[in-house]
């Protein structure tokens, strides 16, 4: 076989990073079911014209299909693409299984999506996401959409990671100032406001005057909303001094200034009110998120979402939800990049239990399934070779603590301080900071 070629977009971590990656997944699950949401999976696929119809996303849709497909291309149960991302799967879930969900509906998902991407610093084609949603029938209480940032901001906390900042915005608040300056294609606005951060101001207004159809004046109005930003309510009268009257206008306000309040009483400093977030999917209706990581806002978000209304319908019955995804693969990604993150040790064990010689390998196995009855992760040596090579052996995986079994009694020792002392295998217990590897 020659020499593999790899394959950018798609990351393949060490075993140290994978189990700093299995840490953090514990901690955010955790989190997410302090809070009451229950996990899910779907499918890797879906039907090509669902993930197609929200969004600019018809360049990134990686299709599925066999090697001896039909020459003619994908039809049917054959036009299917991989998920893009959880929120359009799950909607499509809610639809089908609505008749055995209670309402509201809080779910968790976390589950690898593909997008075609230029693979980048944080960004790849293949990464991990980590969902939350809560979803109800005909109506979603507005405070859900204050909930989110709560939850995303204990999750990440929980984390040795740098401090995070949740921006956040309201769609009715952008789209309701576009029709009361007399834009008459809001959504194309919000596009190109979104790209704010990536073509700077200029760029934006040329875009607002060929996409929507806005005039000088119009487009500087819509920047100007783009520039406010305030850390607590006070965004609202920085909105009120522009001079546009609009219903949703004021709607989307009071929203979002209840989400900066709740946030702010929970955790001072999480959220800011930030009017140029808009989020490039047409299928966001209310408050919308993103999430930037102290050190690394050059990256963009690792962590967004927002309020549908009408993502997932059927006939006269719709499902109103909010969600907000962490993006994990792109969040570790920067962080390893950085060499930001640590394991004390390679490998799960705590500890190796020598083998004297080959006949005894019994006796050492006798100890570490006692070791491992009790939670202790536990392992013996592949030789019984001297117990200097077996010492190495667990010095270079990280492995804190060698069992040696004797016939007058066993004894562990600590091969970092070379202690050495008497030990049952039914009583015996490390310290806490050894059981499991520690992650910094």
């Amino acid at each position: 076989m020659s020499k593999p070629t790899p394959i950018s977009g798609f990351p393949e971590w060490t075993t140290g990073q994978r189990m700093i990656e299995q840490f953090v997944l514990d901690r955010i699950r955790r989190t997410f079911e302090l809070y009451g949401f229950a996990p899910l999976e779907t499918r890797s696929v879906e039907p090509l014209d669902q993930l197609l119809r929200k969004g600019e996303t018809s360049k990134e849709v990686y299709v599925l299909r066999r090697l001896q497909a039909d020459a003619d291309g994908p039809a049917g149960d054959d036009a299917l693409g991989l998920h893009f991302d959880l929120t359009v799967p799950f909607a499509r879930y809610v639809l089908e299984n609505a008749g055995k969900l209670h309402f509201p509906f809080r779910r968790y998902q976390i589950q690898k999506v593909w997008r075609g991407e230029r693979p980048q610093e944080g960004r790849y084609r293949e990464f991990l996401q980590a969902d939350i949603d809560i979803v109800d029938r005909d109506t979603l209480s507005a405070h859900h959409e204050a909930e989110m940032p709560l939850v995303i901001g204990d999750a990440l906390r929980s984390l040795p990671i740098p401090a995070v900042r949740i921006q956040v915005n309201n769609r009715k608040i952008c789209e309701g100032f576009y029709r009361g300056v007399g834009l008459t294609d809001p959504e194309a606005a919000l596009r190109a406001v979104d790209k704010l951060d990536k073509i700077g101001p200029v760029k934006v207004a040329e875009l607002l005057i060929e996409t929507a159809g806005a005039s000088e004046a119009q487009a500087k109005a819509c920047l100007a909303l783009a520039e406010i930003n305030a850390p607590d309510a006070s965004f609202a009268d920085a909105v009120r001094a522009l001079g546009v009257s609009d219903p949703l206008l004021d709607e989307g306000v009071a929203e979002l200034v209840a989400v900066v309040e709740t946030a702010g009483a929970h955790s001072p400093g999480l959220c800011v009110a930030d009017l140029r977030i808009a989020r490039g999917l047409d299928y966001y209706t209310g408050t919308v998120y993103e999430t930037q990581l102290a050190g690394y806002e050059r990256f963009g978000s690792i962590c967004s979402g927002g309020r549908y209304d009408n993502l997932a319908s059927s006939g006269t019955v719709r499902f109103p939800g909010v969600g907000i995804s962490i993006g994990v693969t792109r969040l570790l990604g920067l962080l390893f990049g950085a060499n930001a993150l640590s394991v004390s040790r390679s490998v799960p064990t705590c500890v190796l239990v020598a083998v004297t010689a080959e006949e005894d390998r019994p006796a050492s196995n006798a100890v570490a399934e006692a070791l491992r009855s009790r939670g202790i992760p536990t392992e013996v040596s592949p030789s019984a070779a001297k117990f200097g090579k077996q010492i190495r052996y667990a010095e270079r995986r990280g492995i804190p603590y060698v069992w040696f079994p004797g016939a007058q009694g066993d004894e562990v020792k600590d091969i970092r301080s070379g202690e050495q002392v008497a030990a049952a295998a039914g009583e015996w217990t490390p310290p806490r900071e050894d059981l499991r590897p520690l992650v910094g």
